[in-house]
């Protein structure tokens, strides 16, 4: 199932090589650990929009279509217009569940990212205990106008201090 998802991002996402910028993961964990979504720039990846059309297109017809099949003789036999009523709502359900794909899909590789950011830039404290920590203090860092230059060592110092 990892081998899975892990092709699956890879086609639906193009990934760069560039490491991410230390004030951009801060940016992003504290944004990922508020809800929201996290800018692609942010952490050096892109939506290949056409790849995911495809991908969602052969995810949809995998569902659906085993539905239709057993549904559409018992509806067509009620009223044609039960099937008709029925194929429009199928077909918006398709087009507001395709958004939902894409917002689940950022999530998962906003994540994947910011761990493997996480781990280049603060090797020694993990992800896992300390996202939350180092949000509050970017948050503290953007309110005391931090210096971009000083930002690395007022949150490892505010980090060890928490400890």
């Amino acid at each position: 199932m990892k081998k899975f998802k892990e092709l699956s991002l890879n086609f639906l996402f193009k990934i760069s090589d560039q490491p991410v910028i230390l004030r951009d993961l801060l940016e992003a964990n504290a944004l990922f650990n508020d809800g929201m979504l996290v800018d692609p720039s942010k952490l050096n990846f892109n939506f290949k929009i056409l790849n995911s059309y495809l991908y969602f297109s052969i995810l949809c017809v995998l569902i659906l279509l085993p539905l239709l099949l057993i549904t559409h003789y018992f509806l067509t036999r009620l009223d044609f217009h039960i099937s008709i009523i029925s194929a429009v709502i199928v077909t918006a359900c398709v087009f507001i569940s395709y958004d939902i794909f894409k917002i689940y899909a950022r999530k998962i590789i906003s994540k994947q990212l910011i761990k493997k950011a996480w781990n280049l830039h603060f090797p020694y404290f993990s992800y896992e205990k300390y996202s939350s920590v180092a949000s509050k203090l970017y948050k503290e860092a953007l309110k005391d106008d931090i210096l971009k230059k000083n930002l690395e060592k007022y949150v490892l110092e505010k980090i060890i201090q928490s400890k």
